[in-house]
């Protein structure tokens, strides 16, 4: 199932050997159409890992056959289509009934598929704080502003996870539009050298603890962190 082959496929079937849901989802995974109606028409189970698989390929005529002859999908084919930025996939399961969630937003975020967010936001997809974490955790400004521009939340971590990733223009445009931080934001970019962030965060009025900053200071940031407090405390 998993290369196409049909007739060893045929063979094997008739002969006796026992397949399972694994001998579709390999199909729908590799876009062999022949080989999943061969399997579904001949009695091989399938279940929501077929659909899902469909999703994440990209292989919109699986999912649609698998769909219409009453094959199970979840979720989770919806965040598998965001994730690879699937858009005709994910609209082709949103407008026939299949579920979406938070994840969908998620990780359309994490992986920077914009238009695939938007599409999601556009037509009612529940997102959360976890979409601007994603998208501050990869760097992908673009999706940070249209999430924050479209009401979705964020907080002290959206802050935190781009110091420690040393995404300096994600930290300025998330604190520049009110999103909050904390000494956590400082305690990561000294731990992980990350220069840039930490004097930006540092000269703006981003809370630190002295003692546990000097502690965790990575070498390449060290000696700045120890000036600065010098001249402050000076």
């Amino acid at each position: 199932a998993e290369n196409g082959h049909l007739e060893v496929l045929k063979y094997a079937h008739e002969n006796g050997c026992t397949w399972n849901a694994e001998a579709c989802r390999l199909a729908a995974k590799n876009g062999h159409l022949g080989i999943l109606k061969y399997a579904h028409e001949n009695g091989c189970p399938w279940d929501a890992s077929t659909t899902r698989s469909a999703a994440e390929s990209g292989h919109l005529e699986i999912l649609s056959y698998a769909h219409e002859n009453g094959c199970p999908w979840n979720a989770g084919t919806c965040s598998q289509a965001a994730a690879k930025g699937h858009l005709k996939i994910l609209r082709y399961a949103h407008e026939h009934g299949c579920p979406w969630n938070e994840a969908t937003c998620q990780i359309a975020a994490a992986q920077g598929h914009l238009e695939t967010l938007k599409y999601a936001h556009d037509n009612g997809c529940q997102w959360d704080g976890l979409t601007c974490i994603e998208a501050a955790a990869e760097g992908h400004l673009e999706i940070l502003r249209y999430a924050h521009e479209h009401g979705c939340p964020w907080n002290e971590e959206t802050c935190q996870i781009a110091a420690a990733q040393g995404h300096l223009e994600i930290l300025k445009y998330a604190h520049e539009n009110g999103c909050p931080w904390d000494e956590h934001i400082c305690m990561d970019a000294a731990e992980r050298g990350h220069l840039e962030v930490l004097k930006y965060a540092m000269e703006n009025g981003c809370p630190w603890n002295e003692n546990e900053l000097l502690d965790v200071c990575d070498e390449r940031v060290k000696g700045w962190v120890q000036d600065f407090l010098s001249q402050r405390n000076g």
